[in-house]
């Protein structure tokens, strides 16, 4: 008897990929399993292009099927809550059209924006698991922060100038409130963040995208005994394989071959990391004056990332100080629009990561064993950017207070000082930060070994599906 999961990820690449990894390490830890991934498209959008790379027709027991958006006025504005949720009657029908003798259905495995559709799995009469792509420190925060609303003991978008720091059981150190996400103080997001940890707190347990031996305290809030479901930590799931790579990024690959070991400062801020002209001039500045080389992979900040991604400078003699391309000629690059980041962190020549701090990034850089510079730019990358520099110290900061974020439309700007300060702390021969991340490299890579943390982790899943289903 075979055994199906149904997997329901976000559309978003970074939740798909980490998604089907799992999948993938899932089958080929059990024979008797076989997953059907659910791709439900973002509005207005057609994914197709970064979904079927992932898919190989050698994969037998991995399925994927798109489900056919559900109809929505257009130009009617449409919060995801209320988008997910219109998708409940095709995803009831897609797993129906599943179901044959041969399979048994053992439970769905949602993403973290997915967790309505527990309730058709409990039409199916199968449990709930979801895929976490964050990690565990930003899952306990959540978590407590809609514990603290339920039992009225606080509203985390009204506290007043007078609470400076709040106390979380997933952290070792208070956390200031300066440094909250955006979301978690907008009367906008709160309400839907706080109905996902409700659901959160309904599942059958969690797969997080993390290591015991990188996050051991906050993941001991999920160790069993309490109202919190089983935490199974499997990462990192990381996209490791090197796409297609165009000649331009090729010619950026060989020219970091011919670098020194350590020598290169990456600056890669994700796909909706960009930034307007005044504070691109900045970056220049700083990096112009650090004396390293660099490679640096340039976008143009969009106004609005909710409605419009961020694009490319047309001119950038016209954006970047004047001269700065022949000065830095021999020492730098600047790539316009996307740099081939996983093939880039597996370059010897880089000696640190200037990084927006989105998840998988971190966990990149962390598994090739380069050091980081925090710039946290939206969604929980603060909270990423204060656990990597002060509960473990693994990155450096540019700064440790400053306002807005890119979802709120206000962000503070780095001064070219700030900058430079960081990128010559974080590129220091034999500093702390730099030989702490050497180590957790090496916890990363053995985690995923014959039994390693992370592989205990997912078998230990595998059984508990298998015998759920026995049951």
């Amino acid at each position: 008897m075979k055994i199906e999961l149904v997997f329901i990820p976000a559309a978003e690449i970074g939740h798909l990929r980490s998604t089907v990894e799992l999948a993938k390490q899932l089958l080929n830890e059990d024979d008797r399993l076989s997953i059907t991934v659910l791709i439900i498209p973002r509005p207005s959008s057609d994914d197709s292009d970064h979904v079927t790379p992932l898919f190989t027709p050698s994969q037998k027991r991995l399925r994927h099927v798109t489900v056919s958006a559900a109809d929505h006025p257009p130009d009617v504005p449409l919060d995801p809550q209320t988008y997910m949720d219109n998708q409940k009657p095709k995803v009831r029908d897609a797993v129906s059209g599943l179901l044959d003798p041969t399979r048994r259905l053992a439970g769905f495995v949602v993403d973290m924006f997915c967790t309505s559709m527990m309730e058709v799995a409990d039409e199916f009469g199968v449990p709930t698991y979801m895929m976490y792509t964050s990690n565990a420190a930003f899952l306990g925060i959540t978590l407590h922060l809609q514990l603290m609303f339920d039992e009225e003991r606080y509203d985390v978008s009204e506290l007043d100038d007078s609470v400076n720091e709040l106390e979380f059981p997933c952290l070792t150190r208070p956390y200031p409130v300066k440094c909250l996400p955006y979301f978690f103080t907008s009367k906008q997001w709160l309400p839907f963040f706080f109905d996902q940890a409700r659901n959160f707190r309904k599942l059958k347990g969690i797969l997080v995208n993390t290591v015991a031996e990188l996050e051991p305290h906050s993941l001991r809030i999920f160790s069993g005994g309490g109202d919190l479901p089983q935490a199974y930590p499997v990462g990192p799931l990381l996209h490791l394989k090197n796409d297609d790579v165009e000649e331009k990024k090729s010619e950026v690959l060989r020219w970091l071959d011919e670098q020194p070991a350590r020598s290169v400062v990456f600056l890669c801020f994700g796909s909706m990391g960009g930034f307007n002209e005044e504070q691109t001039r900045e970056i220049a500045v700083a990096l112009e004056r650090s004396g390293h080389r660099f490679l640096w992979s340039l976008r143009r900040g969009s106004a609005d990332i909710m409605t419009e991604r961020p694009g490319d400078y047309a001119n950038l003699e016209e954006v970047l100080p004047e001269g700065f391309l022949d000065r830095t000629r021999d020492r730098g690059k600047v790539v316009i629009g996307w740099a081939p980041q996983v093939a880039v962190l597996a370059k010897p020549a880089i000696g640190s990561f200037v990084t927006h701090c989105g998840w998988n990034s971190v966990l990149e850089s962390l598994w090739f064993g380069v050091p980081m510079v925090t710039w946290p730019l939206y969604a929980e990358q603060k909270i990423n950017a204060f656990e990597m520099v002060e509960e473990l110290g693994l990155a450096v900061e540019i700064r440790r207070f400053f306002k807005g974020d890119l979802l709120s439309g206000e962000m503070e700007m780095f001064s070219a000082e700030d900058v430079e300060r960081a990128v010559r702390r974080v590129m220091e021969e034999g500093s702390d930060v730099r030989n702490r991340v050497k180590l957790m490299a090496e916890k990363c890579h053995v985690a995923v070994e014959d039994g390693g943390s992370s592989q205990v982790a997912l078998r230990k899943f595998i059984r508990d599906v298998v015998e759920n289903v026995l049951v």
